[in-house]
């Protein structure tokens, strides 16, 4: 059921407080605007600043559906470029990582320096210097970092990074604390699609409800100090809403602040680790590190499209109404214990990976989510669970118990705000 898009208040026809209609998932003509008045409309999450630390160092990644290039120029500085050359649109660079000195496109030889300016033009004279190149340049977008995250805006007057985070900037500086004092790294990548609406997996991250009944194989699979450890609907936690789409969803209250409480025991799957590191480290620091190899007690959803998830991100790119691509990005201690940062990919491994016992299932709920949402599309999608007990905090936000869906009611209302706009 394609529509027109409604404007103001009409968008309640659409989502309410606590419900969405399924046309969210499958309307064309609202997936197109969404591109539009969201993505290009907020700050997009782009790169860690891992991923181009040095100069000349690039990585290609979306805003939307915007093609860009993310890369560090000769002087340190962090851009970001439309991958559109301004002659005639080709992109000039095809490459998901690298080093480069330019970009040059492969139509016509328009070279392009790091900073996105235009250096040279193949047989320039035909011009009869009627080319303006200082205007020419590779089109470039804001750009700021928080704490190791780039971030990307179209929008000129954007507000500034650290007051569109908001509450979030806290849970940020407590997921990074999982480099247990060396800089956070990523190590890698698994990417993949699955046919269906990028929103559900922006309500996955924050929905510990289907945990125990999606991931039965995992904790079939799992020893018993990680059953144990995921029991998180009997753990006291809470989903909060941040601000701005944003929200953390904490399943392990225990493990939010990875640099607290490390007397506690260690557990017994991690004290082989243990025991190799203290051939090198002090007791103090190898518990630091065998604390942070599991990762954080918490989902970060940063709105629209980056979860930091337990100890990796997780990135959604919308590629159409009915398809998004996703990318699982272990992460790891720069110059940290190699001993370490293996126990974090093999974990990693273990749930995230394509032969995984996590990823698997959940994209098989994603797909049939898509499914059936062709079916009954006058009927809602329910987004009230936690609501009657949903509790409102001093500093703004809302807050409910762990399986609540005080998470997707935040980002459908920061979606809300965005498309009414």
């Amino acid at each position: 059921m394609d529509t027109n898009l409604p404007t103001g208040s009409a968008l309640d026809v659409l989502v309410q407080s606590d419900r969405a209609r399924t046309t969210l998932y499958t309307d064309r003509a609202l997936f197109e605007q969404e591109m539009t008045k969201v993505f290009e409309n907020t700050w997009v999450w782009v790169a860690h600043a891992s991923e181009i630390a040095k100069p000349g160092d690039f990585k290609t990644a979306h805003v939307g559906l915007q093609p860009v290039i993310v890369v560090r120029d000769r002087k340190g500085e962090v851009h970001v470029h439309v991958n559109r050359c301004r002659h005639r649109a080709a992109t000039v660079c095809e490459v998901a990582k690298g080093k480069t000195s330019s970009f040059v496109c492969p139509y016509h030889g328009w070279a392009y320096a790091l900073d996105g300016s235009l250096r040279g033009v193949p047989f320039e004279a035909g011009y009869d210097g009627q080319l303006d190149k200082p205007q020419l340049g590779l089109r470039s977008l804001r750009v700021e970092e928080y704490n190791g995250l780039i971030f990307a805006t179209c929008k000129p007057d954007m507000e500034p990074l650290t007051d569109f985070l908001g509450g979030a900037k806290k849970w940020i500086d407590l997921f990074m604390k999982q480099g247990a004092g060396f800089p956070l790294i990523t190590q890698g990548e698994h990417k993949f699609r699955f046919p269906g609406n990028w929103k559900i997996q922006l309500e996955n991250t924050t929905d510990a409800y289907h945990f125990p009944l999606v991931h039965k194989s995992f904790l079939s699979a799992a020893d018993r100090e990680t059953v144990d450890s995921w029991d998180i609907m009997r753990k006291g936690g809470y989903v909060e809403d941040l601000g701005n789409g944003h929200s953390v969803m904490v399943m392990m209250p225990e493990l939010v602040d990875l640099e607290a409480d490390l007397d506690a025991p260690i557990p017994e799957k991690f004290e082989a680790l243990a025991a190799e590191l203290r051939h090198d480290h002090p007791e103090q620091q190898v518990r630091r590190i065998v604390r942070a190899v599991g990762g954080c007690g918490f989902n970060l959803n940063l709105f629209p499209n980056l979860g930091c998830s337990a100890a990796f991100f997780r990135v959604l790119q919308p590629i159409s109404v009915d398809e998004t691509e996703i990318r699982h990005v272990a992460l790891g201690m720069q110059g940290g214990p190699a001993a370490a940062n293996r126990a974090r990919l093999r974990i990693h491994e273990f749930f995230q990976g394509p032969m995984g016992f996590g990823t698997p299932d959940d994209a098989e709920v994603w797909d049939r989510v898509q499914h059936g949402a062709a079916g009954g599309r006058d009927l809602w999608i329910l987004l009230n669970r936690g609501l009657s007990h949903e509790e409102m905090l001093p500093e703004g936000g809302r807050r409910s118990d762990v399986s609540a869906e005080t998470g997707m009611r935040a980002a459908y209302r920061q979606w809300k705000k965005l498309m009414e706009a």
